[in-house]
């Protein structure tokens, strides 16, 4: 575990896949509004670089999940970030594609509410936050397992919300739309082999639904983490905030 000074006493904070990206960006702003922030995931290399306490982990490994939440201790804010968006045409998907699919983007949330949310439950306070996507409402070509899975995360988090309701705990997702991480560089730098090697235009290509013309900053996303984080938003529970552009009702 890397180290970094404590902030007082404030509460604790964990985002899993937080070395890039959304993740990194969550992690950075609760970290700067005062919360005891730490990184967990499989990339140890950038886990150090964000210079915050990190743990390995493995989401889709109950045991990993198991041994993370004894490593890390007590958590008040849990945010459910790791993920991965494999292709394939629905009719061609592999099972190995679908389970690995289902893994990490759906029982990876599962474990994690169920390693973490007894001690927020026992101790009168949480906040459990997924990342989940605009794939949560709507269908992406060739991304069938990811949509699913995602549609999942929501049904999760909502059932969570219902049956602990009075328990101090809150239980959220969030539906980003495309954003500009690592992750989808990857899928820009493909559409940009397709238009001559441009990359700003490969980026046009896959903002082409938000009708803002771009793509989703991380920390826009990390804004509504950080507000589900608070103590004001104790009344909001079950919910899925939306941050696309007005993607989904254009």
């Amino acid at each position: 575990m890397t180290s970094r000074s404590s902030v007082g006493n404030k509460k604790r904070a964990l985002v899993t896949g937080g070395g890039s990206g959304i993740g990194l960006a969550i992690a950075r702003g609760l970290a700067d509004a005062g919360y005891n922030v730490a990184v967990a995931g499989r990339d140890s290399k950038k886990l150090k670089e964000t210079g915050l306490p990190s743990y390995p982990v493995d989401v889709t490994d109950e045991a990993s999940v198991a041994a993370l939440a004894k490593a890390a201790g007590p958590i008040d804010i849990f945010v459910a970030n790791a993920g991965a968006a494999p292709t394939a045409p629905t009719l061609k998907t592999s099972r190995a594609v679908w389970d690995k699919a289902l893994a990490v983007n759906l029982t990876s949330v599962f474990s994690c509410a169920q390693a973490f949310v007894p001690g927020m439950i026992e101790r009168g306070f949480g906040r459990f936050i997924a990342i989940a996507s605009t794939a949560a409402y709507r269908a992406y070509p060739y991304v069938g397992a990811y949509a699913a899975a995602k549609h999942g995360v929501l049904g999760w988090v909502k059932t969570l919300a219902l049956e602990h309701a009075k328990s101090g705990v809150t239980f959220n997702a969030i539906c980003p739309g495309f954003t500009d991480t690592p992750l989808i560089a990857r899928a820009v730098d493909r559409l940009a082999e397709k238009v001559g090697g441009d990359v700003e235009a490969g980026k046009r290509l896959l903002a082409r639904d938000n009708p803002l013309g771009r793509l989703v900053k991380p920390e826009e996303v990390a804004a509504a983490a950080l507000y589900l984080a608070s103590e004001a938003a104790a009344s909001v529970d079950g919910q899925s905030i939306i941050i696309d552009g007005g993607e989904l009702i254009s």
